[in-house]
Protein backbone atom coordinates (compact mmCIF):
# COMPACT_ATOMS: atom_id res chain seq x y z
CA UNK A 1 0.00 0.00 0.00
CA UNK A 2 2.80 2.41 0.88
CA UNK A 3 4.50 1.75 -2.45
CA UNK A 4 1.28 2.32 -4.41
CA UNK A 5 0.58 5.58 -2.59
CA UNK A 6 4.14 6.79 -3.18
CA UNK A 7 3.82 6.02 -6.88
CA UNK A 8 0.58 8.00 -6.94
CA UNK A 9 2.40 10.98 -5.43
CA UNK A 10 5.15 10.55 -8.05
CA UNK A 11 2.65 10.73 -10.92
CA UNK A 12 0.71 13.66 -9.46
CA UNK A 13 3.90 15.70 -9.04
CA UNK A 14 4.88 15.08 -12.66
CA UNK A 15 1.38 16.05 -13.77
CA UNK A 16 1.67 19.37 -11.94
CA UNK A 17 5.02 20.17 -13.56
CA UNK A 18 3.78 19.14 -16.99
CA UNK A 19 0.83 21.53 -16.63
CA UNK A 20 3.10 24.41 -15.58
CA UNK A 21 5.43 24.15 -18.58
CA UNK A 22 2.66 24.31 -21.15
CA UNK A 23 1.05 27.53 -19.98
CA UNK A 24 4.08 29.79 -20.46
CA UNK A 25 2.09 32.23 -22.61
CA UNK A 26 0.07 33.07 -19.50
CA UNK A 27 3.11 33.43 -17.24
CA UNK A 28 1.62 36.14 -15.05
CA UNK A 29 -1.42 33.99 -14.38
CA UNK A 30 0.77 30.98 -13.65
CA UNK A 31 2.89 32.98 -11.20
CA UNK A 32 -0.19 34.43 -9.53
CA UNK A 33 -1.74 30.98 -9.14
CA UNK A 34 1.54 29.47 -7.92
CA UNK A 35 1.91 32.25 -5.35
CA UNK A 36 -1.58 31.55 -4.07
CA UNK A 37 -0.84 27.84 -3.81
CA UNK A 38 2.34 28.59 -1.85
CA UNK A 39 0.50 30.87 0.57
CA UNK A 40 -2.15 28.21 1.05
CA UNK A 41 0.42 25.46 1.65
CA UNK A 42 2.18 27.58 4.28
CA UNK A 43 -0.92 28.81 6.10
CA UNK A 44 -3.13 25.74 5.93
CA UNK A 45 -0.64 22.86 5.88
CA UNK A 46 2.96 23.54 6.92
CA UNK A 47 2.48 25.90 9.86
CA UNK A 48 -0.31 23.92 11.56
CA UNK A 49 1.73 20.71 11.24
CA UNK A 50 4.84 22.42 12.56
CA UNK A 51 3.02 23.91 15.55
CA UNK A 52 1.40 20.58 16.40
CA UNK A 53 4.65 18.63 16.23
CA UNK A 54 7.14 21.13 17.67
CA UNK A 55 5.26 22.20 20.77
CA UNK A 56 8.21 23.49 22.77
CA UNK A 57 8.52 27.19 23.54
CA UNK A 58 11.73 29.20 23.50
CA UNK A 59 11.52 32.36 25.62
CA UNK A 60 7.75 32.40 25.28
CA UNK A 61 7.60 31.77 21.50
CA UNK A 62 6.82 28.37 19.89
CA UNK A 63 9.98 26.84 18.43
CA UNK A 64 8.17 26.23 15.14
CA UNK A 65 7.48 29.96 14.74
CA UNK A 66 11.08 30.88 15.52
CA UNK A 67 12.23 28.48 12.80
CA UNK A 68 9.56 29.87 10.49
CA UNK A 69 10.94 33.40 10.88
CA UNK A 70 14.48 32.01 10.60
CA UNK A 71 13.59 30.35 7.29
CA UNK A 72 12.13 33.60 5.96
CA UNK A 73 15.24 35.56 6.93
CA UNK A 74 17.58 32.87 5.60
CA UNK A 75 15.84 32.94 2.21
CA UNK A 76 16.10 36.73 2.12
CA UNK A 77 19.82 36.73 3.00
CA UNK A 78 20.66 34.01 0.48
CA UNK A 79 18.75 35.75 -2.30
CA UNK A 80 20.42 39.11 -1.63
CA UNK A 81 23.90 37.56 -1.53
CA UNK A 82 23.33 35.71 -4.80
CA UNK A 83 21.84 38.79 -6.47
CA UNK A 84 24.80 40.94 -5.41
CA UNK A 85 27.24 38.33 -6.65
CA UNK A 86 25.42 38.16 -9.97
CA UNK A 87 25.51 41.95 -10.31
CA UNK A 88 29.23 42.07 -9.52
CA UNK A 89 29.88 39.71 -12.41
CA UNK A 90 28.11 41.98 -14.87
CA UNK A 91 24.67 40.40 -15.00
CA UNK A 92 22.27 42.32 -17.18
CA UNK A 93 19.28 41.22 -15.14
CA UNK A 94 20.25 40.98 -11.46
CA UNK A 95 16.71 39.96 -10.58
CA UNK A 96 17.15 36.77 -12.60
CA UNK A 97 19.28 34.59 -10.33
CA UNK A 98 18.86 30.92 -11.28
CA UNK A 99 20.51 29.75 -8.05
CA UNK A 100 17.64 31.20 -6.02
CA UNK A 101 15.07 29.24 -8.02
CA UNK A 102 17.13 26.08 -7.72
CA UNK A 103 17.48 26.61 -3.98
CA UNK A 104 13.74 27.05 -3.57
CA UNK A 105 13.07 23.97 -5.70
CA UNK A 106 15.57 21.99 -3.61
CA UNK A 107 13.69 23.04 -0.47
CA UNK A 108 10.50 21.71 -2.06
CA UNK A 109 12.25 18.41 -2.76
CA UNK A 110 13.17 18.24 0.92
CA UNK A 111 9.55 18.90 1.84
CA UNK A 112 8.43 16.10 -0.50
CA UNK A 113 10.85 13.69 1.19
CA UNK A 114 9.24 14.65 4.50
CA UNK A 115 5.84 13.95 2.91
CA UNK A 116 7.00 10.47 1.95
CA UNK A 117 8.31 9.86 5.47
CA UNK A 118 4.93 10.96 6.83
CA UNK A 119 3.18 8.44 4.57
CA UNK A 120 5.37 5.55 5.68
CA UNK A 121 5.23 6.46 9.36
CA UNK A 122 1.45 6.88 9.33
CA UNK A 123 0.93 3.43 7.86
CA UNK A 124 2.97 2.07 10.76
CA UNK A 125 0.25 3.42 13.06
CA UNK A 126 -2.68 1.89 11.17
CA UNK A 127 -4.15 1.80 7.68
CA UNK A 128 -6.83 4.42 8.39
CA UNK A 129 -4.30 7.02 9.52
CA UNK A 130 -2.03 6.07 6.63
CA UNK A 131 -4.75 6.58 4.03
CA UNK A 132 -5.70 9.99 5.48
CA UNK A 133 -2.13 11.25 5.38
CA UNK A 134 -1.61 9.72 1.94
CA UNK A 135 -4.68 11.53 0.60
CA UNK A 136 -3.34 14.86 1.86
CA UNK A 137 0.07 14.25 0.30
CA UNK A 138 -1.18 13.03 -3.08
CA UNK A 139 -3.74 15.82 -3.38
CA UNK A 140 -1.22 18.61 -2.91
CA UNK A 141 1.61 16.92 -4.84
CA UNK A 142 0.11 18.36 -8.02
CA UNK A 143 0.68 21.81 -6.55
CA UNK A 144 4.20 20.81 -5.49
CA UNK A 145 5.13 19.79 -9.02
CA UNK A 146 3.55 22.93 -10.45
CA UNK A 147 5.45 25.15 -8.00
CA UNK A 148 8.78 23.33 -8.40
CA UNK A 149 8.84 23.82 -12.16
CA UNK A 150 7.46 27.37 -11.99
CA UNK A 151 9.85 28.72 -9.36
CA UNK A 152 12.91 27.28 -11.14
CA UNK A 153 11.94 28.92 -14.41
CA UNK A 154 10.79 32.16 -12.77
CA UNK A 155 14.36 32.95 -11.69
CA UNK A 156 15.82 32.36 -15.12
CA UNK A 157 16.64 28.68 -14.72
CA UNK A 158 16.99 26.57 -17.85
CA UNK A 159 14.17 24.26 -18.87
CA UNK A 160 16.47 21.27 -18.40
CA UNK A 161 17.18 22.33 -14.81
CA UNK A 162 13.48 22.80 -14.12
CA UNK A 163 12.68 19.33 -15.46
CA UNK A 164 15.50 17.80 -13.38
CA UNK A 165 14.16 19.44 -10.21
CA UNK A 166 10.64 18.35 -11.13
CA UNK A 167 11.76 14.73 -11.47
CA UNK A 168 13.65 14.95 -8.18
CA UNK A 169 10.55 16.35 -6.49
CA UNK A 170 8.42 13.55 -7.95
CA UNK A 171 10.87 10.88 -6.77
CA UNK A 172 11.26 12.39 -3.29
CA UNK A 173 8.04 10.97 -1.73
CA UNK A 174 9.01 7.49 -2.91
CA UNK A 175 12.45 7.86 -1.30
CA UNK A 176 10.92 9.24 1.90
CA UNK A 177 8.36 6.43 2.16
CA UNK A 178 11.00 3.77 1.51
CA UNK A 179 13.28 5.24 4.19
CA UNK A 180 10.73 4.54 6.93
CA UNK A 181 11.43 0.84 6.52
CA UNK A 182 14.93 1.44 7.89
CA UNK A 183 14.86 4.72 9.85
CA UNK A 184 12.31 6.40 12.09
CA UNK A 185 12.66 10.21 12.14
CA UNK A 186 11.44 11.87 15.37
CA UNK A 187 8.19 13.76 14.90
CA UNK A 188 9.61 16.88 16.52
CA UNK A 189 12.53 17.01 14.06
CA UNK A 190 10.14 16.79 11.11
CA UNK A 191 7.95 19.51 12.60
CA UNK A 192 10.94 21.83 13.04
CA UNK A 193 11.92 21.30 9.41
CA UNK A 194 8.40 22.09 8.26
CA UNK A 195 8.44 25.35 10.23
CA UNK A 196 11.73 26.43 8.66
CA UNK A 197 10.61 25.41 5.16
CA UNK A 198 7.35 27.31 5.63
CA UNK A 199 9.33 30.52 6.19
CA UNK A 200 11.40 29.90 3.05
CA UNK A 201 8.29 29.24 0.97
CA UNK A 202 6.48 32.30 2.30
CA UNK A 203 9.42 34.52 1.36
CA UNK A 204 9.53 33.14 -2.17
CA UNK A 205 5.78 33.62 -2.57
CA UNK A 206 5.33 37.03 -0.96
CA UNK A 207 8.60 38.74 -1.85
CA UNK A 208 9.29 37.31 -5.31
CA UNK A 209 6.58 35.32 -7.07
CA UNK A 210 3.57 37.55 -6.37
CA UNK A 211 5.34 40.88 -7.05
CA UNK A 212 6.70 39.47 -10.31
CA UNK A 213 3.22 38.31 -11.31
CA UNK A 214 1.64 41.72 -10.70
CA UNK A 215 4.48 44.01 -11.79
CA UNK A 216 4.30 43.34 -15.53
CA UNK A 217 0.63 42.40 -15.67
CA UNK A 218 -1.28 44.33 -12.98
CA UNK A 219 -4.53 42.72 -14.09
CA UNK A 220 -7.53 41.70 -12.07
CA UNK A 221 -7.17 38.20 -13.52
CA UNK A 222 -3.77 37.81 -11.83
CA UNK A 223 -5.27 38.65 -8.44
CA UNK A 224 -8.12 36.23 -9.08
CA UNK A 225 -5.63 33.48 -9.89
CA UNK A 226 -3.84 34.12 -6.60
CA UNK A 227 -7.10 33.92 -4.68
CA UNK A 228 -7.99 30.75 -6.59
CA UNK A 229 -4.69 29.16 -5.59
CA UNK A 230 -5.28 29.96 -1.91
CA UNK A 231 -8.86 28.66 -2.04
CA UNK A 232 -7.79 25.48 -3.81
CA UNK A 233 -5.27 24.66 -1.08
CA UNK A 234 -7.93 25.41 1.55
CA UNK A 235 -10.27 22.91 -0.09
CA UNK A 236 -7.51 20.32 -0.53
CA UNK A 237 -6.29 20.51 3.07
CA UNK A 238 -9.84 20.62 4.40
CA UNK A 239 -10.91 17.58 2.35
CA UNK A 240 -7.82 15.63 3.36
CA UNK A 241 -8.38 16.46 7.01
CA UNK A 242 -11.81 14.88 6.88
Amino acid sequence: MVVLVALGAFLMTLAGGWTAQYVADRRHLVLGFAGGLMLGVVGFDLLPEALDGAGEHVHGVPAALLLFVGGFLAAHVVERLLALRQAEHGAHQPDQVPQVGLGAAAAMVGHSIADGVAIGASFQVNDAVGLTVALAVVMHDFADGFNTYTVTRAYGGARRSALAMLFADALAPVVGAASTVFVTIPEQALACYLGFFGGVLLYIAAAEILPEASHRHPARSTLLCTAAGVCLMWLVVGAAGH
